[in-house]
């Protein structure tokens, strides 16, 4: 039994290398493996949004250019206005918050008064209201002027 084998390396798609190996006449075995494909050993990933592009020279003179830079500019400015809009839209809330802020706690102070004058008034008539009262079971002695005449 000879052990003789033979490898065949292809790449797929993604840049993995994938050698094939034949051993004692059983077929082809895929050992995937990963190998750069750049000389360099690797490097950055390129972002999908830049795959698909050309690396070519744009003329900077061209219709298409001077198109895209217009609406490019276009966009820039409405993004720009949008975010200061915003940013003003923000402000004027803040604003409209803090007054009501201080609306509502110059109405808490208000209020708090109120009830403290109102509690001072139920005290009060309530002391006045337990001094008239009498005890149950004491009678009062007082004796009535019409009756002891008589």
């Amino acid at each position: 039994m000879s052990k003789t084998s033979q490898q065949n390396t292809t790449t797929d798609a993604s840049g993995v290398s994938v050698i094939h190996t034949q051993a004692h006449s059983s077929g082809l075995q895929q050992v995937p493996q990963l190998v750069p494909v750049s000389p360099g050993g690797g490097g950055k990933a390129v972002p999908p949004s830049k795959q698909g592009k050309k690396s070519s020279f744009v003329d900077r003179n061209s219709d298409e250019y001077r198109q895209r830079r217009e609406r490019n500019n276009m966009a820039v400015k409405k993004s720009r206005l949008k975010s200061k809009q915003k940013a003003q839209d923000t402000l004027q809330r803040v604003n409209q918050l803090k007054e009501e802020n201080e609306r509502l706690e110059a109405k808490i102070k208000l209020l708090t008064k109120e009830l403290s004058v109102l509690k001072d008034l139920f005290l009060e008539h309530a002391h006045n209201f337990a001094d008239n009262v009498q005890p149950v079971g004491t009678e009062s002695t007082t004796t009535n002027p019409e009756n002891s005449g008589q």
